[in-house]
Parts: structure tokens; C-alpha cells; sequence
């Protein structure tokens, strides 16, 4: 028995079985649709007394009938055939429509979010006529075909995206509307030449724009709640970008949203739903990313609405993470902040996690694939997290042989690309690897640094380790995964705190350490706040971090400016650290 979707409520089982009888209709390949076939849609349409809409595939079958409009009957993006930039669905729409107008907006929006060949609109009276013998037939005032066209000047908007971040780039899909036909125009029309006119334009479009392949084509959406000021949020949705631009996608567009509170089932709301999902069918987005942690259930609604992969801010943060690890413990950590991420979010993972395993290696033939990968991640969580204690215990050993040679050290924190690793270098030497970038390195480096001693000015040793970069909001799974790694700021004699003064939300990124570092199970030794990048922030900005930091050091990392003052008022925080031990 064939499905009839829409609202159905109120309908006679004699109209039911009507529309069902619709799914037997043929129509010639080459048509877009025939009169016969238009009648009885409008008859039937006249008779519930509601809009009608039949789905037909380039075989000329009826594979899906709604009653309601194109909005409402919609296939969804899960549903459809799998198409490209360059190609069309392969499906069109036959539409009734009670009121003698042109297609609507919202119609013509459903057309480009399913990327139909066409959409004919039939605009029917509420009488209708009989034909002999009697039955009404409904009768078709006027017709309209529809088709997308492509757009010329749809321009790619690429990465680095942080100067766009704030700015509307939305563009409306681009269609063509037919002046009122009658059926018989209509019929006259050939699908097979439209199809293929269209989707060669699209095709040359395509290939005009260059896409490079290797780089997800990234929409992200950011929401503002009441909980958040204008500033945090566009300092959020710059940061997004980075990260996006850091981990290898090109951001083409960003979507906002203010609401009171984020939607349960989707953060934003249906209408915006939509628009996203258009947006990212104009644009040939692959890749859309929220600002915020999704729940597994959102995720699952809005890739069945939106019809692509759909990402939050972790999983980008978890990805970047795993390109930057490089040693045998980075990755180790990676792997186990990931499997503790994806592991509540498996289910949905495609139908194939839902079919019944057997055999050997599962629990018998009752077992689903979803339950035995649930079971193989639970049993490598476990693994991991043995190995990652083992990891610990082998970094306390090396911290205890360093405090048994009485050698001072210094943890460098900060927010990611702060310049940490920069300062390492210019203080000791030493290679580590540098670069604009949110979390450039991953790997803690210790190396060992000469300065004056507190009191008597001869040369002391002391070791200073380059940490992984703090995030505001850092995940949960990070902050497990990484204790090793964190460990390493908490069992530090003393902290050096640098701070980007160059960077616009400095002050937030400062309060971001600190709640970091609040949370740590042991609490941290004291630090001193150094402010980089001096040479690239404005006098206003220096006078106010003066003002309110007046113990704080100030240099520039990169231009070596200020590093023996760092030198000598890190000689005094060490004499203080030692001595109050």
C-alpha cells in the first residue's frame, strides 16, 4: 500500500484511496507532465478541498503524493537521490494551488532545497466542471513551471574567514517562472532538452568555480542566547573560524541567530533550519558547524534536515587535535578524547548500524552492529585510559627526578596561539615548531633555561615546559584525555600566563586560563602575566593592561623585546616559588 504523506485528517477513505491510485499513473519520459494527469490531481485537489502534490521521478513514475503545499510535502535531504553541485535531483513536482497566483516564495524555496528538474504549480476554481456521466474534475485555471537557473555571479567566499564572520553573504537560490500556460502548453513542454540545457549550464559552473576538493566547503551557524553580550558572541564566531580555517576547511558563509534559549531539538529554529539548509544547497556546502556543543539527538535531527554532516565546535577542536599530535602520548590522548566523544553519538550512524550481527566476535545473532561497536569502543576506552595512567605515572617518575636534582621549573600557559611556543624558542634555542595557528603544537616540550639567580645574580638552571594551549569552554573529553599533559602545569614550581595583547578579547582569554586552571586538581603554583605581542597592540590597549595588570611583564616573543626584564622577574617568581614550597 503506497504512503500518502501531509495532513491527512478529515479525508474519506474514498479520497485516500484516490490519491493512492495516483502512485499507477505513467507519465511519458520526455513530458513533464500530461492534461489527463493534471485533471485528476485537480480533481482530486477540488475534492479535499486541499492543496495536492505528486513527486515524479525521469521514468515518469509517481514516487511520492502529499497533501499540502511543496513546503509542507517536501522530501527530506536523507530521502533524496544523492546529486552535486552540477546536477538536479531527478525528480519533479506537480503542484494544486486553491488561489490564482504565480508560485510562492516558500514553494519555490522547497523547489531549490530539493533541487527539482522542475515545479508546475496548478492553479485550480473550487468549483469545477463534470464531465458526462458526472464527477467533478476540478478545473486547471492556469499553470506555471518553475526551474532553478544557475548563478553567474555566485562568488566562493574562502578562508580565513574572520573579516566575514559579522557580515550578511546570504544569497537567494536563482529560478525561472513561466508566464500563466494552459495544459496544453504544458505539455508541450519537453523535460528531456530542459534537464539537459540546465544541468550542462550547471556543470560549466561547477567547473568554473575550482572547488578544491581536499577542503570541506564550511557553513557555520552561531546562535546568541540572552546569557551572552554581542561582543562574546562575535569574538565566538571569529574564533569558530580559525578553528575551521585551522583545520584545513574553507568557510563560505556564517548563519546567526538570537534567541532567548536554544531550541531542543534543533539549537535554532525551523525556519532557520531551512534557510541553512538552502544556504548550503546554494553554496554546495559539505560541512555545516555549530558554535556550540550538540547533544547526539540534535545532531541526528538537523543532518536529517539539513541533508549534509552536520559538526560542533568539539569534534573541529578534536579534529585539529589530532592533525597536531605528533608523539606516541599526543596521540594516545587524541584517540581517547575522540572515542569518548563519538561514543554516545553512534547511533544514527547510517542503517547499517542497525542491521543484526552474528558470528564471531559478537554477543550471538541477537546482537546489533550498533551494540557490538558500542561494546569494541567501551573495551578500547578502557585500553586507553590503563595506558594514559600509565603515561602518568611514567611523567611523575621524570618530574620526581628533576625535583630530586632540585632543578626549579616553570609551566608556559595561555590561551592557543598566545605565542607560547614562540617565547620557547627566543628564551632557549630550542625548534619547536611555530605558527599562526590555534593549537600550532600539541605535545608538551621541556628545555632547560639559564637565568640570573633572585638574590646573588649568578647563573641558575631551571626547566621550562611550552603546555598545549587553553580554548574557552575546553571540552570535557580534552581535559581527561590530556590530564597527563595537564599535569604537567600543576606539578610546575611556577607559571608564566601569556597573554596575545594583540588580540581584541585578551581580558576574556585571560578569565578563560584562570577558570581552567580553577579546575585543576591540584592547584597550580604562582604565575606571572606576560603580555606578547606588544609590537602589534595599540597604546590604548598597553595603557589599559598596564593599568590593570602593574606587576605584569610586557615583550614581544617574536621581535625579542623584553626578554632579559622576563628573564630577571622570572629569577625573583622562581626565589618565591622555591621558597614558599
Amino acid at each position: 500500500m503506497e504512503t500518502i504523506f501531509g495532513n491527512l485528517q478529515g479525508l474519506k477513505s474514498s479520497q485516500l484511496k484516490q490519491l493512492q491510485r495516483l502512485y499507477h499513473q505513467r507519465i511519458p519520459g520526455d513530458r513533464i507532465t500530461t492534461p489527463d494527469f493534471s485533471q485528476r490531481l485537480a480533481a482530486i485537489s477540488t475534492e479535499v478541498n486541499q492543496p495536492v502534490c505528486a513527486y515524479i521521478n525521469r521514468r515518469g513514475q509517481v514516487i511520492r503524493v502529499g497533501v499540502g503545499t511543496p513546503r509542507q510535502t517536501q522530501i527530506p535531504p536523507m530521502e533524496l537521490p544523492r546529486y552535486g553541485a552540477e546536477r538536479l535531483s531527478g525528480i519533479r513536482c506537480i503542484a494544486t494551488h486553491l488561489k490564482p497566483e504565480p508560485p510562492n516564495e516558500a514553494a519555490l524555496t522547497a523547489m531549490a532545497l530539493q533541487r527539482l528538474d522542475a515545479l508546475v504549480v496548478l492553479n485550480i476554481t473550487g468549483t469545477g466542471f463534470t464531465r458526462r456521466g458526472g464527477g467533478a474534475t476540478g478545473y486547471v485555471k492556469e499553470a506555471y513551471l518553475a526551474h532553478l537557473t544557475p548563478q553567474e555571479s555566485r562568488t566562493l567566499i574562502t578562508s580565513p574567514a574572520a573579516s566575514k564572520v559579522g557580515e550578511s553573504q546570504i544569497q537567494s537560490p536563482s529560478w525561472n517562472i513561466s508566464p500563466p500556460l494552459d495544459l496544453d502548453d504544458l505539455a508541450d513542454q519537453d523535460l528531456v532538452d530542459l534537464v539537459e540545457n540546465l544541468e550542462a549550464e550547471f556543470q560549466r559552473e561547477f567547473i568554473a568555480q575550482e572547488v578544491d576538493a581536499d577542503h570541506d566547503r564550511v557553513l557555520i551557524v552561531g546562535l546568541m542566547t540572552s546569557e551572552m553580550t554581542p561582543l562574546q558572541f562575535q569574538d565566538n564566531l571569529l574564533e569558530l573560524a580559525r578553528l575551521v580555517d585551522t583545520a584545513g576547511g574553507d568557510v563560505l558563509q556564517t548563519i546567526q541567530q538570537k534567541r532567548s534559549r536554544i531550541h531542543p531539538q534543533t539549537v535554532v529554529g525551523e525556519g532557520k533550519v531551512q534557510e541553512i539548509a538552502l544556504t548550503a544547497q546554494t553554496l554546495g556546502v559539505n560541512l555545516v558547524v555549530f558554535d556550540r556543543d550538540l547533544s547526539p539527538s540534535q545532531v541526528r535531527n538537523l543532518e536529517m534536515q539539513i541533508g549534509i554532516r552536520v559538526v560542533d565546535r568539539t569534534e573541529v577542536i578534536l579534529d585539529i587535535f589530532a592533525q597536531r599530535a605528533q608523539s606516541r602520548a599526543g596521540k594516545l590522548q587524541v584517540e581517547l578524547a575522540q572515542l569518548e566523544y563519538m561514543q554516545p553519538r553512534l547511533a544514527g550512524r547510517g542503517r547499517t548500524m542497525s542491521r543484526l550481527g552474528g558470528g564471531i566476535g559478537t554477543r550471538g545473532p541477537g546482537e546489533t552492529k550498533l551494540e557490538t561497536e558500542r561494546r569494541a569502543i567501551g573495551q578500547r576506552i578502557s585500553r586507553l585510559q590503563k595506558e594514559v595512567t600509565q603515561l602518568q605515572a611514567h611523567r611523575s617518575r621524570l618530574r620526581q627526578r628533576r625535583q630530586h636534582r632540585e632543578v626549579p621549573s616553570v609551566a608556559l600557559v595561555g590561551y592557543t596561539n598566545a605565542g607560547k611556543s614562540t617565547l620557547l624558542n627566543a628564551l632557549t634555542n630550542a625548534e619547536v615548531y611555530t605558527a599562526d595557528q590555534l593549537f600550532a603544537t600539541l605535545d608538551p616540550t621541556t628545555r632547560r633555561l639559564v637565568i640570573p639567580h633572585g638574590e646573588t645574580d649568578e647563573h641558575q638552571e631551571i626547566l621550562i615546559t611550552d603546555t598545549v594551549g587553553f580554548i574557552h569552554e575546553l571540552p570535557a573529553s580534552l581535559m581527561d584525555a590530556f590530564r597527563a599533559t595537564l599535569e604537567e602545569v600543576t606539578e610546575a614550581d611556577a607559571l608564566l600566563h601569556l597573554v596575545d595583547l594583540s588580540h581584541p578579547a585578551w581580558l576574556r582569554h585571560i578569565r578563560s586560563v584562570r577558570e581552567i586552571l580553577a579546575q585543576m586538581p591540584i592547584t597550580p603554583g604562582p604565575a606571572l602575566v606576560v603580555f606578547n605581542k606588544i609590537d602589534q597592540a595599540d597604546s590604548e590597549t598597553l595603557a589599559l593592561a598596564r593599568e590593570e595588570f602593574p606587576l605584569a611583564v610586557f615583550i614581544s616573543a617574536s621581535q625579542r623585546l623584553g626578554l632579559e626584564t622576563l628573564r630577571h622577574r622570572l629569577a625573583q617568581l622562581i626565589e618565591y616559588a622555591v621558597d614558599s614550597r
